[in-house]
């Protein structure tokens, strides 16, 4: 469950550039206020994993971002968030030379994918399917992948003319369709089974 740090003030996009508490905490920033990321279940942890070196498959390995390149998006105030995956194009991954962190700012090129793998509960599930799917919307990334392991379904949002359809893919049938990955080739079983992994010997 996330949970939102309260600061003095309302933090403006370049103060939460320059904040520092002394940890190793990460943050998503939501009208000006930091919202902490706890660690990930031992489940979505493993499908980040396994979805990083199938991604790896198809792109070369500096454009594949796990859990580390943030991104700026449009709301009441200012906001960034920090993705599970991330895809980057040439120009949104050359746009981060140089930079301080890897923060893709609003005046920065979008990258091309976007995944979130969602964690239990009603405030995860609105987040990740209702606010950031029109964030990154707004923000013209081409695809935004929705992996519910609960659900068991991945849901592709693609863009199109200005906003997101979606394709809700389920079961062992139908390989995954995706425009970025036009040569996908696992089903939503296939990439879900990596989180059911036996539990280790003691």
């Amino acid at each position: 469950m996330t949970q939102t740090t309260k600061p003095q003030k309302l933090l403006t996009f370049e103060e939460y550039l320059a904040y520092d508490d002394g940890t190793d905490t990460r943050y998503e920033l939501v009208d000006g206020e930091l919202v902490e990321m706890p660690p990930e279940s031992q489940e979505n942890s493993n499908l980040a994993r396994f979805l990083f070196v199938e991604l790896l498959k198809y792109f070369p390995f500096y454009l594949v971002a796990h859990k580390d390149t943030e991104i700026e998006v449009a709301g009441r105030r200012a906001r960034c968030r920090l993705p599970d995956l991330m895809v980057h194009t040439e120009e949104s991954y050359a746009a981060l030379a140089g930079a301080p962190r890897a923060t893709l700012t609003r005046d920065m090129p979008p990258p091309a994918l976007v995944i979130k793998i969602v964690s239990p509960g009603t405030e995860n599930r609105v987040r990740d399917y209702r606010y950031k799917r029109t964030e990154y919307a707004a923000r013209e990334i081409l695809e935004y992948w929705i992996v519910d392991p609960q659900m068991r379904q991945i849901t592709i949002c693609k863009w199109v003319e200005g906003q997101y359809e979606d394709l809700v893919f389920t079961g062992a049938a139908r390989m995954v369709e995706s425009v970025v990955i036009p040569d996908w080739a696992l089903t939503v079983e296939q990439v879900l089974a990596i989180a059911n992994l036996p539990e280790p010997l003691s």
